[in-house]
């Protein structure tokens, strides 16, 4: 009986191709595996209109037809304490607080400059639209509702630019870091309707209310 060593040689190849071929199927699959979480988490970066968190702001400008108003945030100044000989306590954290700087110096309404940066740091929006610059007065920027400056800690600057509500108002039309050339395409973004109530609101609701200084009255003799 005659072999053919060249068809023996092929057939004592065929398995190692094809454990070869398994193996890169294999390791195909788990990289692609590996790389799922990554994939997700750039999608969903994709969708965040903004990057920051809200304790990287240091400074927040809000325009609207009605004010402009500027806020900062410093340190907290704590109250003071009656002197008592005791041992030196250890250093707490310094607590921060949002200011006005305009039109008026005062303390800031805490509660209505944490719901507006907290929707700058939350919004989510779909694939954004591009439209030419011309269609500005469609999506209302040609005279927007507000406009929203964000100064980070880093020196990095953000701006969103609100115009009018869609169709169904269910959501608004926004512009985010537009580019500066006036007549450059828009970058058209759906953000959420309650930007609306965060930036409409009277200027006494962005101030922190004075507690009344009532003095004690005179006792009758």
């Amino acid at each position: 009986m005659v072999v053919n060593l060249n068809s023996l040689m092929k057939l004592q190849r065929t398995p190692l191709i094809l454990l070869t071929i398994a193996v890169l199927l294999g390791a195909g699959v788990y990289l692609y595996e590996q790389g799922n979480p990554q994939r997700e988490a750039a999608q969903e970066q994709a969708k965040q209109v903004f990057s920051f968190k809200e304790d990287e702001v240091q400074e927040l400008t809000l325009k609207t037809p009605q004010h402009t108003l500027s806020f900062r945030q410093a340190l907290a100044v704590p109250a003071s304490q009656p002197s008592q000989k005791a041992a030196p306590a250890s250093p707490q954290p310094q607590s921060s607080t949002w200011r006005m700087t305009a039109p008026n110096s005062a303390l800031a309404n805490e509660a209505s400059v944490a719901y507006l940066l907290n929707l700058l740091t939350t919004a989510k929006s779909e694939q954004p639209l591009t439209v030419p610059a011309t269609k500005q007065p469609e999506f209302g920027f040609d005279a927007p509702l507000a406009t929203v400056d964000v100064k980070l800690k880093d020196q990095k600057q953000h701006r969103l630019v609100l115009g009018k509500p869609n169709f169904d108002r269910s959501a608004m039309y926004a512009q985010a870091d537009p580019a500066a050339q006036p007549n450059a395409d828009l970058s058209v973004l759906l953000v959420p309707m309650e930007f609306e109530n965060a930036v409409s609101r009277p200027l006494a609701e962005w101030q922190q209310l004075e507690k009344p200084n009532i003095k004690p009255g005179r006792k009758s003799k």
